[in-house]
């Protein structure tokens, strides 16, 4: 779908707007491949809001990179302060300075996403020029609170959920984090040749590897066991807090929630990609495959169209006013009901005098007395029994972006 049908679908037609919404999804197609690729699962409606917050993001970096390799950190400061000043403005209802500003405050005001997810972001973008390495991975989740996890927490009321949105965002802060460390572990190299080194000191040192170690890494292009153990830690610690991310996505609105669960599975598939390559970061840059993109991508586009179609019958029947007809169960939640059902009736059998009997006859519960004998009464329960315990986690209680994610 054309960036116009998008737009038009969003009901965004003021052309300064337009154009700004257009430049955001420019940079999301080229530096977000893999979740740009996710957002194509969204309804049209919401892409824009989405590239707003991802090209934002992506764009925040482009402005400071584009100073060039001579620019001072105070200059570096400056300009984000300059783009800071615009979006408090633009947020505030001013006019933005930058196109891009105004598409993220649009979004922002649409959406009513709190101004200090924004405040925590270029507070991490700060930190990225005068920070260039972590001495605990406690310091390095602080730092991935500003620069991914309120990500996730900006998308949570433009995908909408189907429960209360504070019980979403821990997995969507969750899901943003995962994204990032898996940035962190593909672009290890990428990375020293800035200057900055992701991988949290402490756990380094647990296995025997520093700094030194991973330059020379970089210079040689060759694995040192050490370092290899300190990834494969990471990656142990990345694939943790997938786990905390991946039960939100039942909990989004049903249209939105194809196109985060394929992001999480194309994101976890770089993992799986670095892990296959027994953590060699060191000679290329790793990427899911176009096949498997492909594999995950085209049945998620057909659960989100399907989605969408349930979606508009049932406001079809809202606007006409009729009784909502309920979704056709599936063979399998039909014989669960039936089970269920069996469970609940008394089960009787034949009684002395042809009569049917409750089950409950057999233990005494409704036994008659005996002619000119007492009643006989119903067992007693076993004294210290308790019901059954709740399975552990109570229900399926169930997704997610450094990178923005890509």
């Amino acid at each position: 779908m054309s960036t116009a049908s998008e737009l038009d679908a969003a009901g965004i037609g003021d052309p300064a707007l337009r154009a700004a919404y257009a430049r955001c999804r420019a940079l999301h197609a080229r530096h977000g491949r893999t979740y740009y690729l996710a957002t194509r699962v969204l309804p049209p409606d919401r892409r824009p809001s989405v590239h707003a917050l991802y090209g934002f993001a992506r764009w925040v970096d482009d402005v400071v990179d584009d100073l060039g390799v001579a620019a001072t950190t105070a200059e570096r400061l400056a300009r984000l302060d300059a783009v800071e000043a615009d979006l408090r403005a633009a947020l505030a209802g001013a006019a933005a300075r930058e196109p891009v500003v105004a598409a993220l405050a649009h979004t922002a005001r649409r959406h009513a996403i709190p101004s200090g997810h924004f405040t925590a972001f270029m507070g991490s973008m700060r930190a990225d020029l005068t920070v260039d390495h972590y001495a605990t991975y406690a310091d390095l989740r602080g730092y991935m609170y500003g620069s991914a996890q309120v990500i996730g927490l900006q998308m949570v009321p433009v995908l909408g959920t189907v429960v209360p949105p504070e019980r979403a965002a821990p997995h969507a802060a969750a899901l943003g984090e995962a994204f990032q460390l898996t940035n962190f572990l593909r672009d290890v190299a990428e990375d020293l040749d800035r200057g900055r080194v992701y991988l949290p000191a402490d756990v380094l040192a647990a296995h025997g590897a520093d700094r030194g170690l991973l330059e020379r890494c970089r210079r040689t292009r060759t694995q040192d066991p050490r370092v290899r153990a300190a990834l494969a830690e990471m990656a142990r610690l990345n694939r943790d807090v997938y786990r905390v991310a991946e039960p939100g996505c039942a909990m989004l609105d049903p249209v939105a929630r194809p196109c985060i669960a394929t992001a999480l599975r194309l994101y976890r598939g770089i993992l799986d990609e670095i892990e296959a390559a027994d953590y060699d970061v060191w000679t290329r840059r790793h990427r899911v495959p176009t096949a498997r993109r492909l594999r995950v991508a085209l049945p998620a586009l057909g659960r989100a169209a399907a989605a969408r179609a349930g979606a508009a019958r049932r406001r079809r029947t809202a606007d006409a006013g009729l009784p909502r007809v309920p979704r056709r169960r599936t063979a399998a939640e039909q014989e669960r009901a039936r089970g269920r059902e069996r469970a609940k009736a008394p089960r009787t059998r034949t009684g002395p005098d042809g009569e049917r009997a409750p089950r409950e006859d057999r233990c005494g519960a409704h036994r008659a007395p005996a002619p000119g004998g007492p009643a006989v009464p119903p067992p007693r329960a076993a004294e210290g029994r308790t019901g059954s315990a709740p399975r552990p986690g109570g229900g399926a209680e169930t997704p997610t972006a450094k990178e923005p994610p890509e």
